[in-house]
């Protein structure tokens, strides 16, 4: 199964540039994304042989998330159950016979860290909603987790180190995923490469590429021998992100 996720900052926006030539091209089995910034009947596309799953926030052209699938799942939720984090949009949880896929939109600290707490009481709630489902069956995520994990992450550790994305409070979370048996699976395959997946539109940073691995595939330690590559596709424009991928049996 090839899985793709990209975080688009407005798929209407991404629909007038490359969208449709990236996905029709890589032909993926599963395509999540992010930061969808729709509502309800303001987009209409064709993919025959896809199966459409959308989550939208209560706030107009925010957030936002969808899942396009070739197999049609089992089940599929939209959140994690939890009025507190429900009405952005930013999860939805397909099932199919032998694992969980999700997409997630993590919430961002935003300057000055102003929503850090919440973003702290999101990570122990997600956390345990992921722990929750893989008692039934293996869990694949992926989405832009809003964090830099390790300094080789993004161009300039030193001067971001209290900056929303790299604090050390949100890089302990991704810690502790990983910790409790979830595989960052671009690390897994390179554990020294140096590839971005976000780069500002300011400081033409994706120009000079200083940029941040903050989207990411992340999966169930049981299913490491089932794992055959990742790839984070720079070469592909038309957000400020770019997709990226996971091959899995």
């Amino acid at each position: 199964m090839k899985l793709i996720s990209w975080n688009v900052n407005g798929l209407r926006a991404v629909m007038g540039k490359n969208f449709m030539e990236f996905f029709n091209e890589i032909d993926a089995d599963c395509f999540c994304l992010q930061e969808t910034k729709l509502q309800k009947g303001q987009i209409e596309m064709d993919i025959p042989g896809y199966h459409e799953y959308w989550n939208y926030a209560d706030k107009k052209g925010y957030s936002g998330t969808a899942i396009f699938t070739k197999r049609e799942p089992l089940s599929v939720t939209y959140g994690m159950g939890i009025d507190e984090h429900d009405h952005e949009g930013r999860v939805i949880t397909l099932e199919f016979d032998d694992f969980y896929l999700i997409t997630v939109y993590t919430p961002n600290s935003q300057d000055e860290l102003k929503r850090l707490d919440y973003r702290m009481k999101w990570e122990d709630d997600f956390h345990a909603y992921l722990k929750g489902l893989e008692k039934t069956k293996p869990v694949v995520f992926c989405g832009d987790l809003n964090v830099a994990h390790q300094e080789i992450d993004l161009k300039n550790p030193k001067t971001n180190r209290r900056n929303a994305g790299f604090t050390d409070e949100e890089r302990s979370k991704m810690t502790a995923l990983t910790e409790d048996g979830f595989i960052d699976t671009f690390r897994y395959f390179y554990p020294e490469q140096i590839t971005y997946s976000w780069w500002s539109y300011r400081f033409k940073a994706r120009e000079k590429n200083a940029g941040w691995r903050i989207d990411y595939f992340l999966c169930s330690e049981s299913l490491k021998d089932r794992l055959k590559d990742a790839k984070i596709h720079t070469e592909v424009m038309g957000s400020d992100h770019c997709p990226v991928e996971l091959d899995i049996e």
